[in-house]
């Protein structure tokens, strides 16, 4: 059994391969939900939705979000409307915003409503959101206002400088069913290449979580989002740097050295090997970007031939 956690485009291109791998009903992935928001009165799952899709073979693969295929009448008429429509929703798309939305009122819980989703797309391995609480990641801008993450993210284009950000609502928080036990009971734990500020740290800030992790260490393995000092997408390397953190392997290894045993790094990084593992985490070598399904599928077999190698010391592997 295997549990990864998962937040973006890397997530469910790294899902995608390791459905590939191992059955897909051996794989349970932990979503991040910091992302989510609200807009025209619905309840948008940014993160959820991209592994949902990916997973369904139904994601645009170009744009990177979305749906293949989609049309845009309903935002061609809110903007004559004059409307908000700085966030885009494709028509079909919003099918399941209004599912999920509907689904929330009646009672049900987020866990149950994607449950309820991959289930009538036909996704065998189990989606499950961090938590059924709300969580949402709060930026404060350095030259600016405190935002929220798809303000930043999507209304700003993440070409702002962030000074801060926190979780708002983490602390009541609670670890959806099944969560904590997953990671407990899981033969290997998987972090996705997602970005560590706003992907994986809302995970982190849900009680119970960060714990559970630590306590399975010696058998998590992660890909570092960052190579060769940048990110392939979106803002990991800038809010890394503006935030105190060095945007390199070496800053993802002391991000995650108390969870982590196993960091894979891309070849591009095979110099960094050493600094990664004096910060106390084991440093794989590997090809780690994703061109297509069979690089993906590549990637997660090396991981989990990585994750506990048998009579492995401490040191690089290749």
């Amino acid at each position: 059994m295997i549990t990864a956690l998962a937040g973006g485009v890397g997530a469910a291109r790294l899902l995608r391969g390791l459905v590939r791998v191992v059955a897909p009903t051996e794989v349970t992935a932990v979503v991040n939900t910091g992302d989510d928001t609200e807009l025209h009165g619905l309840h948008i799952s940014p993160d959820l939705d991209t592994v949902t899709y990916t997973l369904a073979g139904l994601n645009d693969d170009e744009r990177g979000w979305g749906l293949a295929g989609e049309t845009w009448g309903a935002m061609d008429s809110l903007e004559r409307l004059g409307g908000q429509t700085w966030f885009r929703l494709g028509d079909h798309d919003l099918a399941t915003h209004l599912y999920r939305t509907q689904r929330l009122h009646d009672g049900a819980t987020l866990s149950q409503v994607t449950a309820e989703i991959t289930e009538s797309l036909g996704i065998e391995a189990r989606l499950v959101p961090m938590s059924d609480d709300p969580v949402r990641t709060r930026l404060t801008l350095v030259d600016g206002p405190e935002v929220s993450f798809q303000e930043y993210f999507v209304g700003h284009r993440h070409a702002v400088a962030v000074e801060s950000l926190r979780f708002a609502g983490a602390e009541a928080a609670r670890a959806a069913p099944g969560v904590i036990a997953a990671i407990a009971e899981a033969d290997v734990v998987v972090v996705c290449p997602s970005n560590p500020i706003v992907s994986i740290g809302p995970l982190l800030a849900v009680p119970g979580i960060a714990d559970a992790l630590a306590a399975r260490r010696a058998d998590t393995v992660a890909v570092s989002p960052i190579i060769a000092g940048a990110a392939l997408k979106g803002p990991a390397d800038r809010l890394m740097a503006e935030l105190g953190r060095e945007p390199t392997v070496v800053g993802v290894a002391r991000g995650y050295a108390s969870f982590v045993g196993t960091l894979v790094v891309d070849d591009a990084d095979a110099g960094l090997v050493d600094a990664v593992e004096a910060c106390g985490v084991r440093c794989v070598v590997a090809p780690t970007i994703m061109h297509s399904p069979e690089h993906a599928a590549a990637l997660a077999a090396r991981l989990l031939e990585v994750a506990r190698p048998s009579g492995a010391t401490r040191g690089s592997s290749r």
